[in-house]
């Protein structure tokens, strides 16, 4: 087995132990890794690439010797870590700026504080990456350790950032979601396994650069080439077509998000017709390869197979209708008996509940109606996973000041219970939004049995800027971990079908009033992701973290 030498030189204080050239290169990882990421639109399948490179020069800088040998390495390790993590999460979430500017009401400054807050908040969890791995090296006086470990605590840290601050945005994995040879371990795995070996592809050419010989160089960075060469070539690897035995008719209602819908007389009745009259529009198109800017999806290609409406799906929005309206009950009534489907409404909900100290309290839940064919309100889901400073205020005695600084901000209740809901002998799981980036939490409406999943959302708070398409793929992984089909029904777009593989199958143009007539299928096997969960982020967290306190009291008892 090849050896990279495990001892570090005495370099002296000079100018290249310094912070300026460690800090360049965490902030060029930073940068490489907004690359594989979609920036203002989908992800050419090209820039994936980048995935397998970009954390190179963070590595090299924590490792490398003339950077090691400086007296306050641990320190300087975690703030250039630090710096680069920042820099990674203000590219890659730019967006949060305008939703709070321009949806939310925040002034410009506090909007730009809010970004920046953000991404001070999320980069400490590169600042422990870098920790950790500076301390690896540290205390074994060698690379070999600290790159063989490095995927094992990337994968620890990216679960505890679901976890603490459960903001697991574009985690490294979902950069290959359009790799259909890398993303079967999802249903193993999660994500997580994805992260893992892009970690160890970067670690690998890491290693390569730090090789004492040239020949240990040379064998070193063609394994790590030909492994990212081989595992890339998936991205162009699809397999085939899933069966479909189904169609959903999913109504783009392209709601402004900064406008009162109040509908009132006559306007209710017109705008209600137009929602009915497009909800039963079974022959809407299928927009496959549609040339549009504002719809360049690669999609696949699915035989048009013609099969009466199962399902009506009507999105998350800022939407007039709630469940006790009368007029909303006899529409949703109306168009199930009309055309023998089931409906998924989102709507705002109210019901009086009992507190813990026995008051009677009005609670409001940003819902999903399900109607049975026959009309009939079988049943809502109320969102459990609400979006901080969106739907609720967290400690909200510490951020009393949070209603005065946007003024779209809600005040909902967290619903209690995965519900699935059975229609013509078929399971189906609803989750709206933000839930969607949670892959533990989706995975239990599986668990519950739902044969296929819809996702309703408002991505119009993103504007046009990168969200809906990150969004987007965060929903498809969800796709490929649970073997199911989701039926993505949005307000403004991307809506979209998507088959169990993660391929976007169909989808509408962003920015229109319109539906789409998506065919899907059901399945009611369980992937070993959705029966386990996170098992292997724990493992991987299992080893990383009881192997850096063994080997650091080891060294102090040495």
């Amino acid at each position: 087995m090849a050896v990279i030498s495990s001892r570090t030189p005495a370099v002296r204080d000079t100018a290249t132990t310094r912070l300026l050239p460690t800090t360049l290169l965490a902030l060029l990882s930073g940068f490489l890794l907004n690359l594989p990421f979609p920036i203002a639109g989908p992800l050419p399948p090209w820039r994936a690439a980048f995935a397998w490179i970009a954390l190179i020069p963070l590595i090299y800088a924590l490792l490398a010797p003339q950077y090691a040998a400086h007296p306050r390495y641990l320190r300087r390790s975690a703030l250039v870590a630090y710096l680069g993590g920042m820099l990674w999460y203000t590219l890659n979430c730019y967006w949060i700026y305008q939703t709070m500017h321009i949806y939310g009401g925040v002034p410009a400054a506090g909007a730009m504080g809010i970004l920046i807050l953000y991404s001070a908040v999320l980069g400490l969890y590169f600042g422990l990456f870098g920790l950790g791995i500076a301390f690896l090296r540290r205390v074994s006086g060698g690379i070999r350790l600290p790159l063989v470990l490095a995927p094992f605590l990337w994968v620890a840290i990216e679960l505890a950032g679901s976890r603490i601050t459960s903001v697991p945005w574009d985690q490294l994995g979902y950069s290959q979601v359009d790799n259909f040879l890398l993303t079967r371990l999802a249903p193993v795995t999660g994500v997580y396994g994805i992260s893992f070996v892009l970690v160890a592809v970067n670690a690998l050419f890491t290693a390569a650069l730090l090789a004492p010989s040239i020949h240990l160089r040379m064998r070193l960075g063609a394994g790590a080439a030909l492994a990212a060469v081989l595992f890339q070539l998936g991205s162009w690897m699809p397999p085939k077509p899933a069966p479909t035995q189904a169609t959903a008719v999913l109504l783009q209602a392209n709601f402004s998000v900064t406008e009162n819908n109040d509908w009132l007389g006559e306007d209710w009745d017109r705008n209600i017709a137009r929602f009915l009259q497009q909800s039963q529009n079974a022959s809407a198109p299928w927009y496959e390869g549609v040339p549009e800017p504002s719809n360049p999806l690669r999609q696949s290609s699915y035989p048009k197979a013609q099969y009466a409406i199962s399902l009506i799906a009507w999105p998350e929005s800022p939407s007039p209708f709630t469940e006790g309206d009368p007029r909303f009950r006899l529409a949703m009534h109306e168009l199930a008996k009309s055309t023998g489907a089931a409906i998924v409404a989102g709507n705002p909900t109210s019901a009086w509940e009992i507190d813990d100290t026995g008051t009677r309290v009005l609670r409001d839940y940003n819902s999903a109606s399900f109607i049975s064919p026959d009309g009939e309100f079988i049943g809502r889901y109320d969102k459990i996973h609400l979006v901080p400073f969106g739907e609720y205020v967290p400690y909200r005695d510490l951020f009393f000041f949070a209603h005065h600084l946007t003024r779209q901000i809600g005040d909902f209740a967290r619903g209690k219970e995965r519900k699935v809901f059975t229609t013509n002998g078929h399971r189906y799981g609803v989750f709206i939004c933000y839930e969607s980036i949670f892959a533990d939490e989706v995975r239990q409406f599986t668990r519950n049995g739902a044969e296929v999943f819809v996702n309703i959302s408002d991505d119009g708070w993103y504007g046009d800027t990168s969200a809906p398409w990150q969004h987007l793929n965060m929903v498809r992984m969800r796709a490929i971990e649970n073997q199911r089909w989701i039926l993505r029904d949005t307000n403004t777009g991307v809506t979209a079908s998507i088959d169990p593989y993660g391929r976007v199958v169909q989808s509408a143009p962003r920015h229109i009033f319109t539906s789409l007539a998506a065919q899907y299928g059901f399945r009611d096997d369980q992937t070993f992701y959705t029966r386990h969960g996170d098992v292997f982020a724990w493992l991987c967290a299992a080893v990383a973290l009881p192997t850096i306190v063994f080997i650091g009291r080891s060294k102090r008892s040495a």
